[in-house]
Parts: C-alpha cells; sequence; structure tokens
C-alpha cells in the first residue's frame, strides 16, 4: 500500500484542497494486478480508509480531499466507509468510468448525498462524449501538458458555466504565473509547487537572522543547553510555545524560564523542537504548504532510515527533509541557504547535488511525494523495501504533524 497528498492550490498560492492518490500493490513484483487481479479488493475506497483512520480535519482543516474511484469502486458503500462530512469529499474520477447510464445515475445519487465530484484525464476529443457527465461535475482537472488548456476553459466556460476548473500538472512557476495572469481557473495543481524554488532574493530578514543563530547553535556536535536557551529567549513566540510544550510534560513542577525548560529536556529532544519550531517560524511568510512539506517530509525521512540501513543517522535524516525547503523559506539557492548552517556534508550533498549517501532517501522521497508510484516500485525492488512499511511509515508522518500543529 503507498498513499500521498498532492495540494490544489489557489492564485494567492494558499492550499485549497489536496488529492489523495493510493496504490495497492508494487505493479513491478506484482503484475498480474496489471490484469484480473487490479479489481481485488476494488470495491473498498483506500483514501476513505486513511481519512478515517486519521481524520479529515488532522489532514487539513478547512479543504476539501480529492479521493480517487474506479468504475468499481464507484459502486461501493461509499455512504459507510465515509465518516467524513460528505461535502469535504471530492469522488474523482478518470477516462475509465464510461459515459453509461448506470454510472450517470450512481453519479447522481452521490451528489444527492452531499458528495462533490471531480473528473480528470479526458481528452479533447472525449468532451462532448462525456457531456452528461461533465454536466454532473463539480470540478474537471485539465493537464496542462496534453491539452491546450486555455482552449479548453473557453469551451466549458461557455458550455458548463458552474464547473470549476483546475489547471493542472503545471511545470514551473512561469507557467503558473502566466495562467494566473490570463484568469479563469479556481485552483492549480502542479509538481514544482512540491519542489522549492532555488531564486530569491540575497537578504534574509533580521528576525530571520536570529533563527538562523539558533539552528546553527544546536547544529554543533556538542552544544550548550544555556547558549541555546539564550538564542531562544530572545524571540517571544519560541519562548511561550517552549514553555508551554515542557509545563505539559511535567506533572507536580512549573518550569517557569527556559534554561529549566532546556535542562528538561536535553540536547537531543531541544535539538529537535528547536529545528521543527524554527522551521515553522521561519515559514510564516510562506505559504503554510511549505512548513507542511517540510515537516513531513523530517518526519518521513526519519521513518525511513531503518529501511535504507540509515538507522544510526535517522536524526540526520530528520534535518536533511526539515531543511530541504531552506531555499524557498530564505528565497535563496539552495547551496547559499545551506551555507549560512552548520549542516553536515551528507546533507548539502544530497540537498545541492542529489548525491551523497543521503540521495536516495530524498530522492525517494521527493517521488513518493509526486505519486511517482512507478518509481517507487522500481526502487522498492531494488533496496528490498515494504511497501506496506513504506506506507506506515508516511502515515505515522502525518499523524506526528497532526499531533505537533493540531
Amino acid at each position: 500500500m503507498l498513499a500521498t497528498l498532492i495540494p490544489l492550490f489557489d492564485s494567492e498560492m494558499a492550499v485549497k484542497a489536496y488529492s489523495l492518490f493510493t496504490q495497492k500493490q508494487n505493479f513491478l513484483m506484482h503484475p498480474s494486478y496489471l490484469g484480473t487481479g487490479v479489481n481485488d479488493g476494488a470495491g473498498t475506497i483506500t483514501g476513505l480508509e486513511i481519512i478515517n483512520s486519521i481524520g479529515i480535519d488532522n489532514l487539513t482543516t478547512d479543504s476539501d480531499i480529492f479521493v480517487s474511484l474506479t468504475p468499481i469502486s464507484l459502486f461501493a458503500d461509499v455512504e459507510n466507509q465515509c465518516l467524513a462530512p460528505a461535502n469535504r469529499i471530492v469522488l474523482l474520477i478518470d477516462n475509465s468510468v464510461q459515459p453509461k447510464s448506470l454510472n450517470i445515475e450512481r453519479i447522481k445519487e452521490l451528489k444527492n448525498k452531499g458528495y462533490k465530484f471531480a473528473v480528470r484525464k479526458l481528452n479533447v476529443s472525449d468532451f462532448d462524449v462525456y457531456k452528461h457527465i461533465l454536466a454532473l461535475m463539480d470540478y474537471i482537472i485539465l493537464d496542462h501538458k496534453k491539452i491546450v488548456i486555455s482552449k479548453a476553459k473557453i469551451f466549458f466556460t461557455k458550455l458548463y458555466p458552474d464547473i470549476k476548473l483546475v489547471a493542472g500538472n503545471i511545470a514551473n512557476q512561469e507557467i503558473y504565473d502566466a495562467l494566473k495572469r490570463e484568469g479563469g481557473y479556481h485552483l492549480y495543481e502542479g509538481e514544482f509547487y512540491r519542489t522549492p524554488i532555488t531564486k530569491g532574493e540575497s537578504q534574509v530578514a533580521p528576525i530571520k537572522v536570529n533563527y538562523i543563530e539558533l539552528l546553527n547553535v544546536v547544529n554543533k556536535a556538542d552544544f550548550e543547553l544555556t547558549q541555546a536557551a539564550d538564542v531562544i529567549s530572545r524571540d517571544t513566540a519560541l519562548t511561550i510555545s517552549l514553555l508551554e510544550m515542557v509545563n505539559r510534560m511535567t506533572v507536580n513542577s512549573k518550569i517557569s524560564n527556559i534554561r529549566q525548560a532546556a535542562a528538561l529536556l536535553g540536547q537531543k529532544e531541544l535539538k529537535k523542537w528547536i529545528s521543527t519550531a524554527v522551521t515553522k517560524q521561519l515559514c510564516a511568510d510562506k505559504p503554510t504548504e511549505v512548513a507542511r512539506v517540510s515537516m513531513l517530509r523530517a518526519k518521513f525521512a526519519e521513518n525511513l532510515a531503518a529501511m535504507f540501513n540509515l538507522a544510526i543517522r535517522a536524526q540526520d535524516l530528520f534535518m536533511l527533509g526539515l531543511f530541504s525547503c531552506l531555499d524557498i523559506i530564505l528565497n535563496k539557492p539552495m547551496s547559499e541557504a545551506l551555507s549560512m548552517l552548520n549542516v553536515s556534508k551528507d546533507i548539502s550533498e544530497a540537498l545541492i547535488d542529489r548525491r551523497g549517501d543521503f540521495s536516495d532517501v530524498y530522492d525517494f522521497i521527493i517521488s513518493y511525494e509526486n505519486a511517482n508510484w512507478s518509481e517507487i516500485d522500481r526502487i522498492s525492488i531494488l533496496k528490498n523495501l515494504d511497501s506496506d512499511k513504506i506506507y506506515d511509515a508516511y502515515i505515522q508522518s502525518l499523524k506526528w504533524y497532526r499531533d505537533l500543529f493540531f
């Protein structure tokens, strides 16, 4: 089992929805799944299982989640499989769901129960054939790489004015900016949004300099707890956050100052807390997705460590994931951003040049969050990775993030 959340964002680059993509089997290891085996367990909607296990508000507080359906799972007991409010779920179909009367009636039935619908993977030649299904859709995802979506936008604006258009598969920031100027799209989706931008300003705001100094303190091999505590005390938000967290841990006494709190945590836990708390503060002027991606990559990398025979380096892999968005956070190329921190050679080589001992883990994480399942299948075979353990590592990352911020 594999699963990942892919963000859909608006013209302000604020995340407004997520697509939850899943894969049940490694196609390379189980080729039968590409044949008749694809229908095994098809009545179970994996996306809804994940939402139920974590809770939709723990995945996203106010956004919709797109959940893929197959021609078979369209007729599954969606109502009983879904514990989340129907109006928060967008059931996503593609061109494998044929425009037949039986399918059309089932879509109408589910819409009457409050579910929304989206369709993707339609070619221009399909638009007329799918007119009865399109008339029922709340969203259509237009693949920027496969069709001329500007022409498709004109078509849908005229014939289906109630459909919200999603510009999908956007390759880079420049294309996104051009589409945004053109207007007419409700949401956008593209790999560039999940891969940090590497260009920007050359100066770092004063408050961020303080955070970078704190990261440099705790990235030393044997840092002084009192030194870290003194730097934390310069920032009100970090001070309050640390005291609240530590006081939740204590039973019979109250920790009233930063040095006491630092001593209670110790070097290892203080370093992890500082790294996550500072990253969140550094992201304060960025889309919240940047902080989410940084945190999830950090925990996912740590959870994958043993699978890549790097269990002893789990904490370093946590830092790898955490700093993987540092370029967009600091508005600098990654090489310049990392030069400001005392990071290990393994981290800098992986993030800058995609080489070294940590590069395999980093490449794996990037492929995973982009739902590049064929590449994940290939790596899993080469590295002898268990897909169920990978899935569990990702789900545990989502739960960790939920517990951290909700």
